[in-house]
């Protein structure tokens, strides 16, 4: 694994091992970061696994990523794998409905979240209510989605920018409805 463009083009970065995670491919992921065009400002990894698309989100110009994941292994990587960055990072070993409701006593609001969370679990329906309900999302931010492309996923609350199937995969990329 490596990061596909921006400022560390070519950083490697080191996957978690074993069948628990899935890592974006690079297709999907440049496909991905082509969609969402050019970042700034603060973001969120909210499952982030090995931090690979918060990380290809800083090379592309994001100033700080909180990085989220429920695994310790994760974790480890992600801290190994942010360990030469320039930009500020911030590591999280929590659930993610814990890790939203401390960034809404943090007052945080985000320019770009991304949720890649296990596949057919329900996570997105419930992770994107709270999103919008306690405003994390800056006015104008967005949310790229990663999902298996059967799930259906209730965007009622948000506008959608695109929609692209890639194999068995879907993303979506959303932003706010102020």
């Amino acid at each position: 694994m490596r990061v596909i463009g921006g400022k560390y083009k070519r950083f490697p970065l080191e996957a978690l091992k074993g069948v628990t995670s899935r890592p974006t491919t690079d297709k999907i992921k440049e496909t991905m970061f082509n969609i969402i065009g050019p970042l700034e400002g603060t973001g969120l990894d909210l499952f982030a696994g090995s931090g690979a698309l918060g990380i290809e989100g800083l090379s592309r110009g994001l100033e700080h990523v909180i990085f989220v994941d429920g695994s310790f292994q994760a974790v480890q990587i992600i801290k190994k794998n942010t360990s030469k960055l320039d930009e500020q990072v911030e590591v999280y070993k929590n659930d993610y409905k814990r890790a939203l409701k401390a960034l809404v006593k943090r007052d945080i609001q985000f320019d770009m979240i991304f949720l890649d969370p296990p596949y057919d679990k329900g996570i997105i329906d419930d992770a994107l209510p709270f999103i919008r309900e306690n405003k994390l999302l800056k006015t104008n931010g967005r949310i790229m989605i990663e999902c298996e492309k059967h799930e259906v996923i209730d965007t009622l609350d948000y506008e959608v920018l695109k929609h692209e199937n890639y194999g068995i995969t879907k993303l979506i990329l959303l932003r706010g409805i102020s």
